[in-house]
């Protein structure tokens, strides 16, 4: 039995960061499908004015429902992901931990509906604003957060830039969502889909560059850290 240290690519596990983060990716398209077929279900609601969770109410409340239920599981895959390609040295948990906070959140928000704009304001519609709140706080900084964690990883050099780039953009669309709540003619639901689209698009990002540094085959980046294989002869 012969061991040495050399490049043997991105850590792998079980299940592996490339099934991992395919299976984010897609979880994404299937995601922005369903958005767009509940807005031609219900083509009543407005896409600038009515907030992505009151799909969840009256007719066709279910496909929301089950959309919530996919961000949860398509974020956790991501950040399963990232953990498991993140190289030695690399700390991430932060923003894992945040992006688990958002993905549960997410998942949360199928047993609580919304109230729609005008209506009483009920325990569950309550329990729903709260959810979303954090699971938005969660996200918009685990972005910011993980993009620049990983800047000194060279695995993630060449992409930890772009992803800082739309984490700051997502984040702008927050600020922007925040702003408009409270005014009745500030196009919310507009922002609000600008802002899932754009964090939805940086999960997309992350889980595309991991499932590329772990396709069979790649070698890693010039001075990254090596793994010890063990060669039986």
């Amino acid at each position: 039995m012969v061991t040495g240290a050399h490049d043997a690519g991105p850590r792998r596990g079980w299940p592996g960061a490339a099934t991992l983060a395919w299976a984010a990716l897609a979880g994404v398209v299937v995601y922005v499908a369903i958005d767009v077929l509940l807005a031609f279900l219900r083509p009543h609601y407005s896409l600038l004015y009515n907030a992505e969770s009151d799909y969840g109410n009256g007719p066709w409340f279910w496909v929301m429902d089950v959309n919530f239920l996919l961000r949860c599981a398509l974020s956790l895959a991501a950040a399963g992901a990232l953990a498991r390609s993140a190289g030695p040295g690399t700390r991430i948990g932060g923003g894992i931990t945040l992006l688990a906070i958002w993905a549960a959140c997410s998942g949360l928000l199928a047993f609580f509906t919304d109230n729609l704009e005008g209506q009483h304001v009920y325990a569950t519609g309550a329990a729903h604003l709260l959810l979303a709140f954090v699971a938005f706080v969660c996200v918009a900084v685990a972005t910011i957060v993980t993009s620049v964690q990983l800047r000194n990883d060279p695995y993630w050099r060449p992409a930890w830039g772009l992803l800082l780039a739309v984490a700051i953009a997502g984040a702008v669309a927050f600020l922007l969502l925040g702003s408009a709540t409270g005014h009745k003619h500030a196009p919310g639901g507009l922002y609000e889909r600008i802002f899932l689209g754009v964090e939805l698009l940086w999960i997309a990002l992350a889980a595309a560059r991991v499932a590329i540094m772990n396709r069979p085959g790649r070698r890693g980046p010039a001075g990254a850290p090596g793994r010890r294989v063990e060669v039986s002869g």
